[in-house]
């Protein structure tokens, strides 16, 4: 088995093991690997490496811009994942939640200081609402999760479709802005950093990592939700109330991926778009809190990963790589870490072949 000490370390491997196969296959095409690093440190702290340029200020902006959304999706599939619930619904919350949001930053004229919490809280409920369907239907009629949250997705997306399109004020595929007082940004902090799209969602998103560890770490009710994912008749038998902690657990869950989607409707974008397809920031929760080891901090520094992963897409493309690269870095790494269950697997088929090779060769001795 591998220690609790090197099974932090996989997720560290994994990215250098993704990262290396990455520079490989650019090699293989006649790329140059440096660019690539160039990119990533130019996302990553905003130093221009092949121009020389000082530290701008604008590319950590949007570095955190993209990851806000990517670290509450991965705090809502982690914080289902430790109740042994598997929320792949969180595409679908984060949708309803950017809708809910959307109608109270639009359509309610409040002071600023009300406004923003009223919006966020929208959203939370939004995606906690969504979220509930399939805890109710898993606790209590025991359908997967895996199959309602497919589902509900796909509701979700053309139920915001419907009320975005029908809208007053719906044009060009885009809902009408939300309103200044509702706005997660202002002027100091975009100024602050080179004038990109940062604003206060970081720090809704740094209590929201601090709330998920208090809950799951330090509580009564985390306790409970960790038994129940650990062994589900086990804490029945012990008296712990299963089926509430299914549903509040999908929730909880479904609250943080509801916070996801009001960060892109009052911070990122400011209005809602009507959409053909998904735009994936539930899904790649998943890969997040995988990477992350579903633990606050990394499911922080892994939404950290692959929001420098996307927003180094496009810079890479302007010198002659292609963006996919990015894409194929990413899942190389969700593949390793998802892969550590296979390790104690080979260690133990090696460590076998090793003991009959010896049992061979000292019955050759003997003989």
């Amino acid at each position: 088995m591998i220690s609790e000490k090197h099974k932090s370390l996989v997720p560290f491997l994994a990215i250098l093991a993704g990262v290396l196969i990455g520079c490989i296959l650019l090699i293989l095409t006649n790329k140059n690997p440096i660019i690539l690093f160039q990119e990533l440190l130019k996302g990553l702290i905003g130093f221009d490496m092949a121009r020389g340029k000082i530290i701008q200020l604008r590319y950590i902006g949007e570095l955190l811009v993209a990851t806000m959304p990517m670290v509450l999706t991965g705090l809502a599939v982690a914080f289902a994942y430790r109740t042994g619930l598997f929320n792949i619904g969180a595409e679908g919350q984060v949708i309803m939640g950017s809708l809910l949001t959307l109608f109270v930053a639009t359509q309610i004229k409040l002071p600023t200081l009300l406004h923003i919490p009223l919006a966020l809280v929208a959203g939370a409920i939004g995606g906690a609402l969504w979220g509930l369907i399939p805890g109710l239907l898993k606790a209590y009629f025991n359908i997967l999760e895996v199959v309602v949250g497919i589902m509900l997705n796909y509701v979700a997306l053309y139920v915001s479709n419907y009320f975005v399109v029908n809208m007053e004020g719906y044009k060009n595929l885009t809902s009408p802005n939300v309103l200044q007082t509702a706005s997660l940004r202002v002027p100091w902090l975009s100024k602050l950093f080179g004038g990109s799209r940062m604003h206060l969602g970081i720090f809704v998103v740094i209590l929201a990592v601090i709330a998920y560890w208090f809950i799951i770490e330090k509580t009564t009710y985390g306790y409970n939700l960790r038994a129940t994912g650990h062994n589900k008749d086990g804490s029945e038998y012990a008296g712990l109330k299963v089926n509430r902690n299914i549903v509040s657990s999908m929730m909880i869950s479904g609250a943080f991926a509801g916070l996801a989607g009001s960060m892109l409707t009052l911070g990122t974008f400011g209005n809602v778009l009507t959409l053909t397809s998904f735009g994936n920031v539930g899904y790649d929760g998943i890969a997040v809190a995988l990477v992350g080891n579903l633990t606050g901090l990394g499911v922080a520094l892994a939404g950290l990963l692959f929001g420098l992963l996307g927003v180094t897409k496009p810079m890479l493309q302007m010198r002659g790589i292609p963006e996919e690269i990015g894409s194929i870095i990413a899942a190389l790494i969700v593949f390793f870490v998802a892969s550590q269950k296979m390790l104690p697997m080979i260690i133990n088929w090696y460590n076998r072949r090793k003991e009959q090779k010896l049992v061979v060769e000292t019955k050759g001795g003997d003989s």
